[in-house]
């Protein structure tokens, strides 16, 4: 696998942009007042599928060879990748499979089949319904869609990075959750590329740290388990190709506890009027968390995805 360069990037950008539009980049005053940052947030969750995840599913999908089509598409989700790849399928009239977990968020599992896609659920957590999907890509040879190991997922997602960058020039620090690292790759590619002097900082959830272990040892680690209820963060392992840029690229990374999590779901809530799940508010929360040492900084918190569903929201609010 090659890492995609930022030409793959305003390829991508021309290649999805019928069905992606810049999305907003916001100064909050509510926001600003409770936590004292001159913070901005990336509205990833204004895209289609409220997530940022479209961006890659469009490009990929796009990008697809004849005979793949044919073949089909398997993939695992949590559900925003799953959607992406659910809702491109749609687009472009090929078959998809969407493989998640037992007990995996109804709302998104709701969205993906009202996309088209087949929704094969099994497995305790995302990686072993990772691991099903693979094994039932090789059984059907349909083509199987990783999540992280995508070249062209990561440069269609690196789109949102390059509108930062042009909408705020000046950034001084971006925070952004880190699951299978796609998104926190295409912020560090665009920054690199533009040689802008940005920090990059990943957040994960304490129950689900193995990129936060691996990061820091320098030595890649599996998690026994990924009990977090910010599922878009819920992996136990690291992967090739976004760990292995990550290792070098990223500045530092912050995890928070379900309580922090939960704080930021409220904070997104109170300081943007929006519904923003575990992983979208994770950079709010750890930009509360950090304040100290953003003081003074213009930051951005990249707001990746909005698909809450009630149960989890109820929960949160009482």
């Amino acid at each position: 696998m090659t890492f995609p360069t930022l030409a793959d990037v305003y390829a991508a950008r021309e290649r999805i942009g019928d069905t992606i539009r810049p999305t907003p980049l916001l100064a909050h005053a509510l926001l600003r007042q409770e936590t004292g940052i001159d913070v901005w947030v990336k509205h990833e969750n204004h895209n289609p599928t409220s997530a940022f995840k479209v961006r890659g599913g469009l490009n990929l999908v796009r990008s697809l060879s004849i005979d793949e089509r044919r073949r089909g598409v398997v993939t695992a989700s949590t559900g925003n990748h799953g959607q992406s790849i659910a809702l491109a399928c749609q687009r472009e009239d090929v078959r998809c499979t969407v493989f998640v977990p037992d007990g995996n968020n109804p709302d998104k599992n709701a969205a993906m089949r009202a996309y088209g896609a087949v929704v094969d659920e099994g497995g305790r957590d995302f990686d072993e319904a990772r691991e099903r999907c693979e094994r039932a890509a090789v059984e059907t040879g349909a083509r199987y869609v990783h999540s992280a190991n995508e070249p062209l997922l990561i440069a269609g997602v690196a789109t949102y990075a390059l509108e930062i960058f042009e909408q705020l020039p000046d950034v001084s620090t971006i925070v952004v959750p880190v699951g299978g690292g796609s998104g926190a790759c295409g912020n560090c590619l665009v920054r690199s590329a533009l040689s802008a002097p940005t920090t990059v900082i990943g957040v994960q959830a304490e129950k689900a740290d193995a990129f936060t272990r691996s990061f820091r040892s320098g030595s890649r680690v599996v998690g026994e388990s990924a009990d977090t209820f910010a599922e878009g963060m819920a992996t136990r392992v690291t992967f090739d190709l976004t760990f292995s840029y990550l290792a070098g690229q990223l500045n530092d990374i912050v995890t928070l506890s379900e309580a922090e999590l939960a704080d930021g779901v409220r904070l997104a809530l109170r300081g943007t009027h929006n519904l923003a799940e575990g992983a979208g508010a994770s950079a709010l929360a750890a930009i509360v968390k950090s304040r100290k040492a953003l003081e003074g900084q213009k930051v951005v918190a990249v707001m990746s995805g909005g698909n809450l569903d009630a149960a989890k929201l109820k929960w949160i609010l009482e």
